[in-house]
């Protein structure tokens, strides 16, 4: 059986968020992060990749760019493949130099019960989406977005369109997987 990499964040009043990684895993496939300023729309079925489900929302996805000056831009599909899917967006030439994000990461705990008060002795499945916005490979934002099965909605969500975007497709993807 193999163990699940340890990973923790950790913040303080006086620090910025750090991660600590208890797996070499990890730490290889950290340059595979989504762009924070790339907005996917569809799932990119063509695309070139040996394993698409490996990818970090799940499957290669189309989209838009978000970044100022280059604002509902289609990115050609080389760019959609290497940058925008899978690439940190200091490496991008449409990215702005002042920036609070170079690239997102999600992961899924496992779903968590939480019991409603306006049903009585009810539990609803509600999955917890982790994510990682992070600035030259460091973390500057984390937080927990959940989504309830039971309803198929969102109970927490981002407040940044593209981010919450990305993790509906991350949650699509990893659904799909595990139907």
């Amino acid at each position: 059986m193999v163990q699940a990499p340890a990973i923790e964040i950790t913040t303080s009043a006086s620090h910025a968020s750090s991660i600590t990684m208890a797996s070499p895993e990890i730490s290889r496939l950290e340059t595979r992060l989504a762009c924070p300023y790339f907005m996917p729309v569809t799932k990119l079925e063509n695309g070139s990749w040996p394993h698409p489900s490996r990818l970090p929302l799940g499957c290669g996805w189309s989209g838009r760019c978000t970044a100022p000056g280059h604002e509902q831009e289609i990115p050609p599909q080389n760019v959609l493949e290497a940058d925008c899917n899978l690439g940190y967006a200091r490496t991008c030439g449409w990215a702005p130099q002042e920036r609070i994000w170079d690239a997102v990461r999600f992961g899924v705990q496992a779903p968590v019960a939480h019991h409603r008060s306006d049903v009585s002795d009810s539990t609803a499945r509600v999955l917890r989406l982790t994510y990682v916005c992070e600035r030259d490979h460091c973390p500057v934002e984390h937080g927990s977005l959940e989504f309830d099965l039971g309803q198929s909605r969102w109970v927490t969500r981002h407040g940044d369109d593209r981010i919450q975007r990305m993790a509906e497709c991350f949650l699509e993807s990893y659904l799909k997987r595990r139907a």
